[in-house]
């Protein structure tokens, strides 16, 4: 159990140490500094401490706000300080300090002397306060939440505790706090058709003991039956997946609300929120794929297209936003428009809307679902999705040619573990650094862009099953090694990697679409199944990198090849088994080799990276985090 230690006599007639116990604190009392250093000491190891001013008047979510999140070291206000185990050691200090510096005793707080009626006197300075500003004054970094409307102060006579606790009445500290679960910037959809109920759901939720993570859990549980739904490939699967995936995205939010209302934030939930986000989207675009493939429709390639699509344009926001994380000067024309435009309330939400976030996303497949055909809403996604992504990448390239910014070692070093480069293009870069060959400032970009142009274009208009694809892989290779040869710290390199992953995704689409359409049947399906491996080691890589634990290990990415390593093995297997020899799908089955190829190197690749990925999730001792940046997905 965390400890609260009062500095002084409790106040009668307080709810302090009620309001304490009620957040899972045991109640101590020290009168004196060094009472408190020594409490400070005997607490178990480990556990969170916290200095409270016994005369502390104020809501008891500014307390919880304060007092037990757990993505801070620590957290104060007015009269209220709590630390995690991790600021134990300086806490001690600064109380160590105080002791000797002061008379042993706990600062009193002061009000105006008899003489100084009419005057602007200082908030009372307790404790609590002083150990903060000692923490930060030894770079602790000390977490000061924003109360808004609910109320925090450590007033001293009976008049200003009077004036105090009117100020407590004054505002329904239950109501502040389920608004607040809400994330501050969100989509069209999540906003004024999903949060005005889910955030009940989410209190619902907290007063029965649930955890974020079981709300997770249960999300993901409902959409994997809705995907099911749609396989069946009957109009009523069809609606019955419709509505349970809008039944999914309500307890996706809410998950998300149960974390804020109740700081029942963690680095484990944080993943699984953000990679079951996709295993559910992705998911469904399967059960499209075989609900359309029961009707006589083949969709695969569609399936596969989006989720490629979908892929590509997150690659687009974690690089840009990497790139960008702590650059100076971080300013551009283009950044100003954006701001003016905010000010117009109804762009706002037209230019949330157009980027298609995960709630208008899902809303427009459970709708489409429902009412018309897998074709339809494949093509229908891959169309609205295609316009978002135009629309999201030229902006952001617009930001980055207009903007002056030094990018730091930290993005340069972000921007090469996104870009997934394996044993072929670290050797090339490792022969570009000895050539002392230096690219211009675009050009790593268009470097890549290039090799990804040759490598597809000979995917597309060379024979099936000729050796064209393999040179052209080679010479992918050869580019994607000279591209990240130098740090990536130009004003456009953070194109690297979603062009990275734009020419391994969409060689391994058309290779699967042309093998089919050769007769090699079950190629797509297969190609599904390694991207959506592919992918999910990608995603892992970002939320490793989101969350401050650094890139997957670099054995990972050795042992599962790098883009260019399977790109290079997928070309070979396609030159091997991918051609039918003329065979049409009327001509029955063809060769399975290149099916079989596709399905072992999924089946491997999605073996590593997950048990890898597990494993480090499971024991990751990172700080808690939670996506509280309200960009929509």
């Amino acid at each position: 159990m965390s400890t609260a230690i009062l500095t002084g006599p409790p106040v009668a007639g307080s709810p302090l140490e009620g309001d304490l116990r009620s957040l899972g604190f045991d109640v101590q009392v020290a009168a004196e500094t060094g009472q408190v250093a020594a409490a400070v000491a005997a607490a178990p190891a480990g556990a969170r401490v916290a200095l409270v001013d016994p005369h502390f008047v104020g809501h008891r979510h500014s307390l919880r706000l304060a007092l037990t999140d757990p993505r801070f070291a620590a957290g104060a206000v007015t009269g209220a300080l709590s630390v995690q185990a991790q600021a134990r050691g300086a806490l001690t200090r600064a109380l160590h300090e105080a002791d000797s510096a002061g008379s042993g005793a706990a600062p009193e707080a002061s009000g105006p002397g008899p003489d100084d009626e009419g005057a602007v006197t200082a908030p009372p300075r307790t404790l609590p306060d002083a150990v903060a500003d000692a923490l930060e004054a030894g770079d602790v970094a000390v977490h000061r939440p924003e109360l808004g409307p609910l109320f925090a102060a450590a007033p001293v006579g009976e008049e200003a505790r009077t004036a105090a606790r009117t100020a407590v009445d004054g505002v329904d500290d239950e109501a502040v706090r389920l608004r607040n679960a809400v994330k501050s910037r969100d989509g069209f959809f999540t906003t004024f058709c999903v949060s005005p109920y889910s955030r009940y759901i989410a209190r619902w939720c907290a007063r029965r003991g649930l955890t974020p993570n079981q709300v997770t859990t249960a999300s993901l549980v409902t959409a994997l039956i809705a995907a099911g739904c749609a396989a069946t490939g009957t109009r009523g699967g069809f609606v019955a997946a419709g509505v349970l995936l809008i039944a999914s995205f309500v307890l996706d939010a809410t998950d998300g609300q149960l974390a804020r209302y109740d700081l029942q934030y963690s680095t484990l939930g944080a993943w699984l929120d953000a990679t079951f986000d996709r295993a559910k989207e992705y998911a469904y675009y399967a059960g499209l794929a075989l609900g359309a493939t029961r009707g006589g429709d083949d969709v695969w390639a569609l399936a596969l297209g989006a989720m490629v699509l979908q892929t590509v344009r997150h690659v687009v926001d974690f690089s840009f936003n990497e790139a960008n994380h702590d650059a100076v000067a971080n300013t551009s024309p283009t950044a100003a428009l954006s701001t003016r435009l905010d000010d117009v309330g109804w762009t706002v939400w037209l230019r949330r809307m157009i980027v298609l976030p995960i709630g208008e996303r899902w809303a427009l497949i459970a709708v489409l679902t429902a009412c018309t055909t897998p074709r339809i809403t494949l093509v229908v996604l891959l169309v609205g999705c295609a316009l978002a992504a135009c629309y999201t990448t030229a902006g952001r390239v617009l930001r980055s040619l207009t903007r002056k910014a030094h990018r730091t070692d930290r993005a340069a070093r972000a921007l090469a573990d996104l870009a997934d480069s394996g044993p072929l293009a670290e050797g090339f870069a490792a022969l570009a650094r000895r050539a002392h060959l230096r690219l211009p400032g675009y050009g790593p970009p268009a470097v890549a862009f290039l090799g990804t142009a040759a490598l597809l274009a000979t995917a597309l208009w060379t024979p099936l099953g000729s050796v064209w694809p393999c040179v052209a892989a080679l010479a992918y290779a050869l580019t994607s090694g000279f591209a990240v040869a130098a740090p990536l710290r130009g004003p456009l390199d953070w194109l690297a990697p979603p062009v990275f992953r734009t020419a391994e995704y969409v060689l391994v689409l058309v290779l699967a679409a042309r093998a089919e359409q050769s007769g090699v049947n079950g190629a797509l399906p297969a190609a599904f199944g390694l991207v959506a491996a592919v992918a999910y080691h990608h995603y892992d890589t970002v939320y490793r990198i989101r969350g401050g634990t650094g890139a997957p290990p670099h054995w990972l990415v050795r042992a599962t090849g790098g883009h260019e390593g399977r790109a290079l093995v997928v070309a070979l297997a396609a030159a091997l088994w991918a051609s039918g020899a003329g065979r049409g799908p009327e001509q029955g089955p063809g060769p399975t080799g290149f099916t079989i190829a596709l399905t072992t190197l999924a089946v491997v690749v999605a073996a590593v990276v997950l048990i890898e990925s597990i494993r480090f999730w499971v024991s990751s001792k990172a700080p808690a985090v939670h996506d509280e940046t309200g960009e929509p997905a």
